[in-house]
């Protein structure tokens, strides 16, 4: 049975959608943005700082759901500009020291907001 998950930790979704939905074993997270839970957007900022809020927003999300780092199987990286992946990796890879998910990190024509990053994740969770 599809559950949806929802934290004030994180920005609330704008749009037609969840910010997550588990079926009790997977999760699915949507896409996060660098936009923190009282809705300032840090489109200005460097893609470390956009890494960041982006990964914490993903981060509240998981905990809500009773699940953290080290459940996420998958994420996968949208970047407005693909130069901008060492700068996301370093910022990234503090989030997954141990045994980091696989991972898809791809540059797209434009993401919503204007951001430089967007980051969606796949986890375990455990709702027995």
């Amino acid at each position: 049975m599809k559950r949806v998950i929802e934290t004030d930790e994180a920005p609330a979704a704008v749009g037609a959608y969840s910010q997550a939905t588990t079926n009790g074993s997977l999760l699915y997270t949507a896409g996060q943005i660098p936009l923190t839970p009282d809705g300032e957007l840090l489109d200005d900022e460097d893609i470390a700082t956009q890494t960041k809020q982006s990964l914490d927003n993903v981060m509240a999300i998981l905990d809500e759901a009773g699940a953290d780092a080290s459940d996420v199987l998958k994420t996968t990286v949208f970047l407005a500009d693909i130069d901008d992946f060492s700068e996301m990796n370093e910022t990234y890879a503090t989030y997954f020291d141990d045994q980091p998910p696989a991972r898809s990190a791809v540059e797209v024509g434009n993401l919503p907001k204007g951001v430089g990053v967007e980051i969606e994740a796949v986890a375990i969770v455990d709702e027995e």
